[in-house]
């Protein structure tokens, strides 16, 4: 606490206010401005240093900038409110500058980054939990586009790993990318804060963005998706049995499928309208795998709305943070579950993408292959949510 109010009545304050504990001794940690001038550069920043309160009383604006200035030199993020002319210099200073709205003067108004319009400490911690809520929907959006974007470089990378026919084309991607997961991403932005965000330690200045434990979290997810895209292909090719006829084959014939030419004896069945296999056995991993790549595009966009889910929030189980809290990502979910199911059962839209309608069954098999993306971030948010423990054990034992 900096004031010009006398010392007696500074200390008599800061104790009421708990600024200083009961058994705080007032003379190791009040101090006026002329007190604190007369220190050397390190006693007074050693006055300034540890977890007790200070109290500074009868101060002028250039011992409110001075305090302000040692305390930014020992590395702390400093915010410093006020109201008067006297105020300004120290409001320049800090890192966030806050003053009063009713009883400030324009001059404390005009050099401060935040003004408070009904002159009430606590809408400083719903600014803070504001901030923390949109930093957190940020977060939400990039963890969300990142994990879902890897997971189409892992199902592109293991197609070509594998030797398998590819699964998408560039007309089936560009529609996941612009179309299908634009209205979920944008709706993470209107998430309400987590339940415990102000419980959290403040993060630092220079703490990255991506941690090392985050990133592996995106890969996780990711590698996740590509695996379960490629797996649905490979499952129709050589072991669904769905009901449309097609023939199966084994792995070994879906991975060398560039050498169908070189086969005796190969056949497959006509299962496909308008198309014969009966000449060309080897166009069924070309023209035939129309099923199997509506199953693997599928996946994909199903996947990717459950992976909004999970994008709610950063560490909370969805038994906690519940898709409810943010009724635009439902809505946005089935929008674009509804344009999916509109190339999918739309005869036009078919011949655009490559794709034709499926089961019930197949649904089934769809939804098989994508539902565990839920358990696969529930548990990475359960040794997250052990990370943040122990963390926070830490900093409290190291205070």
């Amino acid at each position: 606490m900096i004031t010009g109010d006398a010392k007696e009545t500074a200390i008599a304050i800061a104790r009421e206010l708990n600024i200083l504990s009961p058994s705080q001794k007032a003379e190791s940690s009040c101090w006026t401005g002329a007190e604190f001038e007369a220190l050397s550069p390190a006693d007074k920043k050693k006055a300034l240093s540890g977890k007790q309160g200070k109290v500074f009383s009868r101060v002028e604006p250039r011992h409110k900038r001075e305090l302000v200035k040692i305390l930014i030199d020992m590395g702390e993020i400093v915010a410093m409110t006020g109201d008067g002319v006297n105020d300004a210099p120290a409001l320049k200073q800090a890192h966030i500058g806050i003053a009063m709205g009713i009883t400030g003067t324009e001059v404390a108004k005009q050099v401060s980054d935040m003004v408070l319009a009904d002159d009430n400490f606590s809408t400083i911690v719903k600014a803070v939990e504001e901030g923390r809520s949109i930093y957190s929907n940020m977060k939400a959006f990039i963890r969300y586009l990142i994990s879902s974007n890897i997971g189409e470089v892992a199902s592109i990378f293991l197609t070509a790993a594998l030797g398998i026919p590819e699964g998408f084309n560039s007309v089936q991607l560009l529609w996941v990318n612009l179309v299908t997961d634009g209205f979920p991403a944008t709706a993470l932005g209107f998430n309400p804060p987590d339940k415990d965000v102000m419980k959290h330690q403040p993060r630092k200045s220079d703490e990255n963005l991506i941690s090392g434990w985050v990133f592996f979290r995106y890969m996780v997810v990711g590698i996740y998706v590509g695996l379960a895209t490629v797996g649905i292909f490979v499952y129709w090719y050589t072991m669904a049995e769905t009901g449309d006829g097609h023939t199966l084959v084994t792995f070994y014939q879906l991975s060398h499928w560039s050498e169908c030419p070189t086969w005796d004896g190969f056949k497959v069945n006509n299962f496909v309208e308008n198309m014969d296999f009966s000449k060309d056995p080897c166009r069924y991993f070309v023209d035939g795998k129309v099923k199997a790549s509506t199953l693997s595009l599928s996946v994909l966009v199903m996947i990717e709305m459950l992976n909004a889910y999970n994008a709610l929030s950063e560490d909370n189980s969805l038994l906690v943070i519940t898709p409810l809290v943010n009724p635009f990502l439902i809505a946005a979910t089935l929008l674009s579950t509804a344009m999916h199911m509109m190339i999918v059962y739309v005869p036009f839209f078919n011949d655009v993408f490559s794709i034709h309608a499926m089961t019930a069954y197949e649904w089934g098999l769809v939804m098989a292959f994508s539902l565990p993306v839920l358990l696969v971030d529930e548990v990475l948010k359960f040794y997250g949510r052990i990370k943040n423990s122990k963390e926070l054990a830490q900093r409290l034992k190291q205070d």
